[in-house]
């Protein structure tokens, strides 16, 4: 079978947006007159205070989104909710009045692609909340309610808020605030089918899927992936997989997964022992221990060989998410790391994502502290926006660090450097990770003739066919 991803991913760079903590607007505010219960938003968050971010707030950044060189928006849940972070649906045909509600996503979705600017929504399609009506109804009505088969019901009397008895339904993560789906039930796979429809629709250009491993029942993700394509071919569709993804990247359910296994490494080899381990022991992806260039290059060269080409072309790269720590507190507030990371990001094959506010620099622990309310200009690292701010301009100037193919040209040490090559357009990225210059030699046959430096410091010198390159500690450079 061919696999079939869609092309605009492909030439995607993403920005996800975890929508109470990015943009603020002051109209919304003033309509709905909850400016004196938010919390402060420059205060670290709480696990269960709102910041009041709006979906208002995020129209009036599209400037910045767009200037930046983004082209694509993933945001974590909008729908109706009783949790700032929103994976605790409600209603999922309703986006949360504190973001603006329908009229405010409509308008945004339509100021989005007038830029040309997808947008992608997070599904949470395994569990809803408490709060959803069906299950609402199973509360006040126990085993006569006519949804009781559309949740996993063990026992009764069920008790959704009290913790002293037990819950007697299954609930996502043994969480009895979000009673799991009997996807089993043809209704409820009906039901979960026709919102993915109506979104896409109305517009939309792609789903998240909020942990599909848990959904376990057979052929629901392909039936997914058809009702879902039937409407738009071209939409996007991609799992949060944190490991190994084959079961669902063959072509028939997903186009890509959150690139877990691009992460880990990248910032073992990036930071090395920089790395605050307080920030990601017990994860479900690894930066840690330390690796040198050869280990690193074994892991990315098993990653490339692990899925077929076209879904390594859309799978959705990340450094950090709303569910890590921000990647300038797991490297110890080292920016090197934060610069080469994304050198390596921005080149490397898939379609790159950016967790707002890390291109400025924002400092954030494990959840809540990852959340943090976007800076204020005056707290940006410009350095940090520069080097993101290039490294997506070259990514669009040129299609081989899109779709060109990918080859280790060295390894060793704490150096690495790779080729992507798409018919006349060869690019050399190096990668100095370590704590003293480097000096290398590379062929003519790795290079354009009389490769320049496009992106990064480095001295380079031509010597008959073969270029002497020095590249400084902690460093990183593009050839082209």
């Amino acid at each position: 079978m061919q696999i079939q991803t869609p092309d605009w991913v492909k030439h995607a760079v993403f920005y996800q947006i975890f929508p109470d903590r990015f943009a603020k607007s002051q109209t919304l505010r003033k309509r709905l007159h909850h400016h004196d219960r938010w919390e402060d938003w420059h205060e670290l968050p709480t696990l269960q205070g709102y910041k009041g971010g709006d979906l208002w707030g995020v129209i009036e950044k599209l400037d910045y989104i767009q200037d930046l060189g983004i082209n694509a928006i993933y945001f974590t849940p909008i729908f109706q909710s009783a949790s700032n972070h929103r994976y605790h649906t409600h209603d999922y045909y309703q986006v949360d009045p504190m973001l603006g509600g329908n009229a405010a996503f409509q308008e945004f979705l339509d100021e989005s692609h007038r830029r040309d600017i997808k947008v992608v929504l997070d599904g949470v399609f395994n569990h809803s909340s408490r709060g959803f009506f069906f299950f609402h109804d199973v509360l006040e009505n126990g085993p006569h309610s006519p949804w009781v088969d559309w949740f996993k019901v063990h026992d009764w009397p069920v008790n959704a808020y009290n913790g002293e008895y037990p819950a007697n339904y299954e609930g996502w993560d043994g969480n009895r605030a979000l009673p799991v789906f009997n996807h089993d039930n043809p209704e409820v796979r009906e039901y979960i089918m026709e919102i993915a429809e109506y979104w896409i629709k109305l517009g939309v250009d792609g789903w998240r899927l909020d942990v599909p491993f848990e959904i376990k029942t057979p052929g629901f993700w392909q039936e997914f992936r058809d009702r879902v394509k039937a409407v738009n071919p071209e939409a996007y569709i991609v799992g949060e997989v944190w490991g190994d993804s084959r079961e669902w990247l063959d072509g028939t359910q997903f186009d890509g997964v959150m690139n877990y296994l691009f992460t880990g490494p990248t910032i073992a080899f990036v930071a090395g022992d920089r790395v605050d381990l307080d920030q990601v022991q017990g994860r479900d992806y690894k930066p840690f221990p330390p690796l040198f260039a050869a280990e690193y290059a074994e892991k990315i060269q098993a990653l490339l060989a692990l899925y077929d080409w076209q879904i390594q072309l859309t799978q959705l790269n990340l450094l950090a998410s709303h569910d890590t720590a921000r990647l300038l507190s797991i490297a110890g507030s080292d920016r090197p790391s934060v610069e080469l990371a994304t050198l390596v990001l921005l080149t490397f094959p898939g379609a790159p994502s950016i967790y707002y506010g890390d291109e400025v620099g924002l400092p954030g622990a494990l959840d809540p502290d990852s959340r943090r309310g976007f800076p204020s200009e005056a707290d940006w690292d410009y350095k940090i926006f520069e080097c993101h701010r290039q490294l997506i301009a070259l990514r669009h100037a040129h299609p081989a660090l899109r779709t060109g193919d990918y080859k280790v040209l060295h390894a060793e040490g704490t150096v690495y450097i790779f080729a992507r090559s798409l018919g006349d357009d060869n690019l050399v990225i190096a990668v100095n990770a370590g704590t003293t210059p480097a000096k290398l030699t590379l062929t003519q046959s790795d290079l354009k003739p009389q490769s320049k430096l496009l992106y990064g410091s480095a001295d380079l010198q031509w010597v008959d066919q073969h270029l002497e390159l020095h590249l400084p500690e902690r460093s990183g450079c593009v050839l082209g």
